[in-house]
């Protein structure tokens, strides 16, 4: 019999959260229980909610930015204690034999279990951060810097670890290379934040010239190219080594694949519901690639949040309270948010009496 908790679920795919109790597993050997204080609000989280990808089971709690405070710890637990502050990304199990696992890849694992809405090792559903407490195996869990404030820092569990991951795996992370951020978002501001840290020059582009001084004079980016203006377009032709993209909106990729210098690399990290149209020649001409990038392995996500205390490296975000989440949800639809939702769950997730 497992213990109680208590969150928030969609109960269908209408998109609407409500109260939900229900029974996390009994804290294991190698499991780590914490109490969740935060937990940023993805927009898979969205897609998940009102089953856009066909793939959600409900009841369903959302949430895979999730920190806290260890409260308990299994007997055989070697690297958490009580009071550690932790976290727990998109990932709680894998299979640990395959290729991608033996090469702390756990992300690529095709029986890799997700924080919520699949299957466990016994046959019960896991359930996300949108909850009072979190229980998981210490292989999966992440350990955050004592500088870093717990509410800002739960995004990179997902955003962060989403631009870390392509940036430092197809060597786009040695100062003096000039990369490029496609869409200011959730994941591109925090994409500009650790380029700079890594010693890069950034470039933004955007479809609109609006966001161009947050962009550069606070952001700290170094240009700014809007996508639809073609001699912004015409005069950055060849300039990237790199190219971040975050965008999930249906786009084309020949403008970007233009600003690419030769043997240049295009990396989607943005979902588009649609596919894209992908244009060969510039590919063959130029020796152009175009790849997809998600998340990283713990061992990787470890490394990031490590260099996010090193840098004071953080995710803007808009904390709120539970009641507020499906109001949330309804402003993520519209991308009226600047630039994440985090979930004070501690304060403002309470049962009724």
């Amino acid at each position: 019999m497992g213990k109680e908790a208590f969150g928030l679920a969609a109960k269908d795919n209408s998109g609407v959260l409500s109260p939900f109790r229900f029974s996390r597993r009994e804290t294991g050997e190698k499991d780590v229980k914490f109490k969740v204080l935060f937990c940023g609000i993805c927009h898979s989280d969205l897609h998940m909610i009102k089953n856009d990808w066909g793939v959600s089971t409900y009841p369903l709690v959302p949430g895979h930015e999730i920190v806290g405070v260890v409260t308990e710890v299994g007997s055989k637990v070697t690297k958490f204690k009580t009071g550690d502050k932790v976290g727990v990304g998109c990932m709680v199990g894998s299979c640990g034999s395959c290729d991608s696992c033996t090469e702390g890849l756990e992300n690529y694992c095709p029986k890799t279990i997700q924080t919520y809405g699949f299957k466990y090792y016994d046959d019960t559903i896991t359930y996300g951060g949108y909850s009072d407490n979190m229980v998981c195996d210490e292989g999966f869990i992440i350990r955050i810097p004592e500088n870093l404030p717990l509410d800002a820092a739960a995004p990179l569990l997902c955003a962060g670890i989403t631009v870390y991951s392509p940036l430092k795996y197809h060597g786009l992370d040695k100062p003096g290379m000039h990369i490029g951020v496609v869409g200011l978002g959730g994941l591109g501001h925090v994409a500009v934040k650790f380029a700079k840290a890594m010693g890069l020059k950034v470039t933004v582009i955007s479809t609109s010239d609006s966001k161009r001084d947050e962009a550069i004079n606070r952001l700290g980016a170094d240009s700014f190219v809007v996508s639809r203006d073609q001699k912004q377009i015409k005069d950055a032709m060849r300039t990237l080594d790199g190219i971040i993209n975050t965008v999930s909106a249906t786009h084309s990729l020949l403008p970007l694949l233009g600003l690419l210098k030769p043997k240049g690399k295009l990396v989607m990290v943005g979902v588009p519901e649609k596919p894209l149209e992908l244009p060969v020649m510039p590919l063959i001409f130029e020796r152009k690639m175009v790849m997809g990038s998600m998340i990283g392995g713990i061992k990787e996500t470890q490394e990031m949040v490590d260099m996010a205390g090193k840098h004071n490296i953080t995710a803007d975000i808009e904390l709120i309270s539970a009641d507020y989440v499906n109001t949330a949800m309804e402003r993520l639809e519209k991308a009226d948010v600047r630039y994440r939702f985090v979930i004070d769950v501690a304060n403002t997730l309470k049962p009724a009496p």
